[in-house]
């Protein structure tokens, strides 16, 4: 595993939401501020907005320069590369993703690459896509598989080869196989069983398994998704005390 003392980080996805003022930001706060509010709370965020459009070079370098020395940014990668084209002639998708990304330097965390719920399992996308991602060797990856027919023994052989770690999403809608792949985890809290929040028992769970995984030597990174009622401070912050309480 990781020869460095494993680390735990715990965030959202995201940090910029209308309902989140006066929940969790304050009232007046200008919005070019919110980051560096945020990061005074938590030690990483998902940035979902890549997601959609990808942000130039100069964008990530300031998200660099607005959070503190050993925060973390996890980026998603381009819907335009995993649910348009689902893996077809990914080279330009992601060199560009990359040579933007790298404004964050040393603050750069895991890449997420999100596939389609109803695309199915192709072996043919997925082999040379990994292949592709060894330019970066000393960058962590991480696929989130939204169809259950990916979630096998020989697309984790794969992953495995690669050192590139399978998400564990959970949520009642995704499939989830709580298998490590990497020396290191990655997951996506989604929504609880009853909601877009989670309850006393599913955060429980989740703190015993993450714990589980910190005594693997596994680094460990975990994002709770936007939501209606800031569910995702209050759950990220529950989570990390119920980790940290045994």
């Amino acid at each position: 595993m990781t020869s460095n003392p494993p680390q735990l980080q715990i965030g959202t996805s995201g940090w910029v939401y209308k309902h989140w003022m006066e929940i969790f930001y304050p009232v007046n706060l200008p919005k070019n501020q919110q980051l560096s509010f945020y990061s005074q709370h938590f030690s990483t965020v998902e940035i979902n907005f890549s997601f959609y459009r990808l942000p130039e070079l100069a964008v990530f370098e300031n998200w660099r320069l607005q959070t503190p020395e050993k925060f973390i940014f996890a980026v998603k990668g381009s819907r335009y590369l995993t649910h348009m084209k689902k893996l077809k002639d990914p080279d330009e998708p992601v060199s560009r993703l990359m040579e933007r990304a790298y404004g964050l330097q040393e603050k750069l965390g895991p890449i997420l690459f999100q596939f389609p719920h109803q695309w199915h399992i192709n072996l043919e996308r997925l082999q040379p896509f990994l292949e592709l991602l060894q330019i970066h060797p000393q960058q962590r990856y991480v696929l989130e598989f939204r169809h259950p027919s990916w979630l096998i023994p020989e697309v984790y052989k794969l992953l495995e080869s690669a050192g590139v770690a399978l998400c564990l999403p959970v949520s009642p809608t995704v499939p989830l196989d709580i298998c490590l792949t990497a020396p290191w985890t990655y997951i996506r809290m989604h929504s609880g069983k009853w909601g877009t929040g989670y309850g006393e028992e599913e955060l429980l769970t989740w703190s015993e398994r993450i714990r589980s995984f910190i005594t693997q030597g596994c680094d460990v990174y975990v994002y709770f998704n936007n939501d209606a009622e800031a569910y995702a401070i209050r759950d990220a912050r529950s989570l990390k005390s119920l980790v940290y309480s045994n």
